[in-house]
Formats: C-alpha cells, structure tokens, sequence
C-alpha cells in the first residue's frame, strides 16, 4: 500500500519514497497536441498546480533519461511516451512566497527567484555562466540565452513558471499603486517578460505558466502576448484535480472497504467537489489537496477529520479577501448575496483584467470563479451561470460576509460563536444568534431595507450558523419537495446536543400589522415539515418561526 502524497509537490520524490500518484500524465501529450507551445494554466490555490509541473520537467528533462523508467514507467505517459521526452533543458521559476510589504522588498524578491534558479539552470546543465547579483533580473536571463545559445547549440529550454501571479495577487489586493508600478511599461516585471519573449525567437522552444487569474496578463500584453490561456478549455477540465473516480480508485489502494466509502464519498463530495472551468465540461472535480488532507487524517485516526479542512489550506483561502475588497462596485453586497442564497450569477467571464481601469461588476464576479469561490455551473443564454462548488467554500464565503457586516458592528465575533453555539447545542435555544443577528440589522441603512426581504434576513442568519463548526447546516434541505429554511444538525450525534429548525418571515415596517398572520403562516409550514420521516428521525429538534419586521425581530417557539 503506496503513501498517501499529502502536502507533497515534487514528482521525482513521490515516485522514489512510493507515494500514490493520480496519473494525470495522459495531459502531456494532449498539451503536446496543441499548436501551441507557449501555455497559460490557471487553477485556484491549492489544486495540484505546482505538482503538475513537477512532472512535466521531470519528464522533459533532458539530464532524466536514464531514470524514465523509473518515474514514468507505471504512468500514460510511460507506456505511451512522445518524441519529445528527455528533450529540454528545465528553466524553471517559482513566484510563490514573495515578500510584498513594499515595491522595494517585492523587486527584490522577483530578482532573488530569478537568479537562484538561474543558478541552479546553470549548475545543473554544466554552463559557463556568471549570475551577476549587481545586473537587473531582466539581463540576467537575456544574457543567459545569449549564453545558451554559444555554449548549447542546437539546444533547446523549456521555461515553467509555477504561480506567476502569485505576488501581483498580493500586491493587487494591498498595495495597488506598487502593482500598478511593476508592470508599467517601464516596471521591472514587465522588463522581465519582454525578454523571455526575445528568448522564444531562439532558445526557449516551450512555456507553460502556472497561476490563480489573468491578473498581470493584460498589463504584460506587449511584453508578452504570446501565450496560449487553456484555463477554460473543455480538453483540460481535470488536468488537475480529482474525479470522483480518481479518489475511488485512490480509496481502494489504502485498502478502504466500500462500506467506508458509502460513509466517506457524501462527505468528501459535499466539502470538496462540485468545480467545473469550462461550460462544456463533463465532469464536476474535487479539490485535490482538501481531499488528500481528509483521507491522511481518516487512515491515521481511522475516523473522520473533526476539522474538514487542514489549516494551512483554509488561511491560504482567507488571504484572498484582502483582494475582494478592491471590488468598489456598488452591487458587490447583492452579488456576495445572491452567491450565498444559492441564486447564482450569469456573467461573461473576463480573460484578462486591467487594474489601471479597475474591478466593474463582470471582472468582480470572474475574479471569484478564478479564485474558487464560485464555480460553473451550468450557462444562462450562452453566460456562464456561477454557483459556489461546496460546503467548504460556502463556510469561508459566509465568513467573509459576516466580516463585512462587523466592519461596522465591531464585536468579538469568535466570542459570539462560541457563546451562539453552547446555547443551541446545549439547550436548543436560539436566543443569542438571534441577537446577533438583530445588532446586525439595526447598523443597516435604510436604503438597505429597501430592497431587503426574508431571504436576505435569512442569509444573514445562514452566514451566522455557517460559523458553528460543531452543526450541519441545511439551507431549504428538500423533504418531500418542501423546503424548511433553516436546520442546524450536530455533526457528532453521539454527543446528543439538540438541533434546531427555523422558518423565516419578513416584512416591511409598513406592513407590521400583518406580523400574527405571518407568524401563523410559518407555523403551519413548520408543523407541516414536522410529519415527515426525514425531520422525524432528527433527535432533539427544536423548533422556531423567525419573524422579522424592518429591523424587529419576533421568535416563537413551536
């Protein structure tokens, strides 16, 4: 039984120490099909990305020869190799982890990764090449094809960057004008890229890019407009990722019975599955490195994971919100709004983004397709319809969007969960997250409430409960083709803590005089779920109308 690869990117390493690898090498050779050899591939963080690259220049390396076997033996590729293996010299470059507190520390750090792995180029393939420290990151590489070209004729490079977005997001979400300076005509970045492309006329016969979003890519356009963008292209939809096949098969290699299957796959799927790229993929794929994550901790503990998502993932996620809030649209609220209600949102999906002119509504909503808060699901007239994929990305949306309500209410947040959580759990009230909730409708507008409605009070409710790790949160859970608001479900059954039911009413300050009937109105549909065999067999439920009138609200327990 191989190991299970979790947190491990480099390919020659998995292969040596036996890790179980997901073959994903068949994609060299359709990546090889293509007219074009100079690749842009944008995936979310924490998708396979960098290990993806690590096996493409392990497999074109030139120096790798005589391991082929070895590495590539038991993969597509091994038994179904192209003429192009063991072909190039791998010049490789690794923006991630760049300090960005100023332009003065993020040139620095761009100058630094390209002449560390110049130097290692440079030692690895036995050039005579000095790295001059004092030189612009721009004419060291430009003198190192002017230097591969004497010393390596007939030779040629394949160049992958691996996150080449990765500081522009950081700088684009906290320091927009050092961005904007970088990849001016005359920034350094921009420099840079210029003369990677004066290599593609000699040496550099190969590209592929890895990144987030098409961030820089229309602010490096004539430094190099070159590259091919396959991120929405059907053919590659699960290059990286897994399918739900991939992980049965993964599964039944740690010798995980199908019974553990039946319990662990609706886990999986609802936390981790449901991204598509293209409109016209096939398959919906599960994130590789929440996934791989879930069954380390599953096969070492032999139970599930109490936290579904590992740490180091779930902060790399929350970084994210610092570009989010570059969006000035005014409609960024009713978009955040409408994802969370599960509504979705047709858009055309922007290619390239100018931070010059700034985030409209359209760039707003791409930019979180690209960072995998939403996803596609579907097409509305040709648009592409955006969903948010799963529980897990639900969970950090509606972190994101209580934040932004706090931003004015100014309270321990956590402390409030805390205190939300033992109340319900314990003693099946809701008295406290109703109080939340209330302080967060008494700091709205009024012109908030003039478009607000039961479905707005319930999202913020939702986001609320989407906090109390210890619940599952059901959101208009269909039972017999109905549909109860809210259920808040223990995770852990075994510790007998009560769960609770809530149906949601709303009305305008205007119509208060109808707040008995809306209230009747509600009971009557929750003694209605309450004879189903689905809400039945929940123990310990407890059960309440919500009613809400502007920014009053009225509880009953049923």
């Amino acid at each position: 039984m191989k190991k299970l690869p979790n947190g491990i990117s480099n390919y020659e390493e998995l292969v040596e120490e036996g890790y179980y690898y997901v073959d994903k090498t068949m994609y060299i050779e359709k990546l090889e099909s293509l007219s074009d050899k100079r690749i842009m591939f944008l995936r979310p963080r924490k998708f396979g990305k960098t290990l993806f690259t690590s096996v493409l220049e392990n497999y074109y390396d030139i120096l790798k020869t005589d391991k082929f076997e070895k590495l590539f033996g038991e993969t597509y590729i091994g038994k179904n190799p192209t003429n192009l293996r063991n072909s190039y010299h791998i010049l490789k470059f690794n923006f991630s982890g760049i300090d960005t507190t100023t332009e003065e520390t993020t040139i620095k750090g761009f100058k630094k990764e390209v002449e560390s792995s110049i130097k290692l180029f440079v030692g690895k393939y036995n050039m005579d090449f000095f790295v001059n420290d004092e030189d612009e990151a721009e004419n060291i590489i430009n003198n190192l094809f002017k230097a591969f070209i004497l010393q390596k004729a007939g030779e040629k490079i394949y160049v992958i960057i691996d996150e080449y977005d990765h500081f522009a997001n950081e700088l684009l979400g906290f320091h927009t004008d050092e961005f904007k300076t970088l990849v001016s005509k005359n920034g350094k970045v921009r420099k840079w890229y210029e003369k990677l492309k004066e290599g593609t006329e000699t040496v550099v016969n190969r590209i592929f890019i890895t990144g987030v979003a098409p961030i820089t890519l229309d602010s490096l356009t004539s430094g190099f407009n070159i590259s091919r963008d396959i991120t929405r292209d059907p053919r590659f939809n699960e290059m990286v990722g897994f399918t739900k096949e991939d992980l049965i098969k993964m599964m039944k290699e740690q010798e995980i019975t199908e019974k553990e299957q039946e319990e662990l796959l609706p886990i999986m799927k609802e936390n981790y599955d449901g991204y598509k790229f293209s409109i016209n993929a096939k398959e919906n794929m599960y994130n590789s490195n929440m996934s791989l994550y879930f069954l380390s901790q599953y096969k070492a503990f032999n139970e599930i994971p109490e936290s579904l998502v590992d740490v180091n993932i779930a902060s790399d996620y929350s970084k994210l919100g610092g570009m989010l809030d570059t969006c000035t649209n005014e409609n960024k609220q009713e978009i955040i709004e409408k994802t969370i209600s599960r509504e979705g949102i047709a858009t055309k999906i922007t290619e390239k983004f100018n931070p010059a002119i700034g985030f409209g509504e359209e760039e707003f909503k791409s930019m979180l397709f690209y960072l995998g808060y939403l996803t596609i699901n579907g097409d509305i007239a040709g648009f592409a319809k955006l969903n948010i994929p799963n529980k897990i990305m639900e969970e950090i949306y509606a972190d994101y969007f209580v934040q932004m309500g706090n931003s004015e209410v100014k309270i321990d947040i956590n402390q409030q969960y805390i205190k939300i959580a033992t109340e319900i759990a314990l003693e099946g009230k809701i008295d406290k997250i109703i109080d939340l909730l209330h302080t967060y409708l008494n700091n709205l507008s009024n012109r908030d409430f003039v478009r607000f409605d039961e479905k707005y009070v319930k999202i913020l409710f939702y986001s609320i409960a989407m906090n109390l790790k210890i619940f599952s949160i059901k959101s208009e859970m269909e039972v017999q083709r109905k549909y109860p608001d809210i259920l808040l479900i223990p995770r852990d059954l075994t510790k007998n803590y009560n769960a609770v039911m809530i149906e949601f009413k709303y009305l305008k300050k205007d119509e208060a005089s109808k707040l008995q009937e809306k209230q009747k109105e509600a009971k009557k549909q929750i003694l209605e779920y309450s004879e189903f065999d689905d809400i039945k067999n929940i123990p310990n439920l407890s059960k309440y109308t919500v009613v809400a009138v502007n920014d009053e609200i009225y509880v009953e327990k049923i």
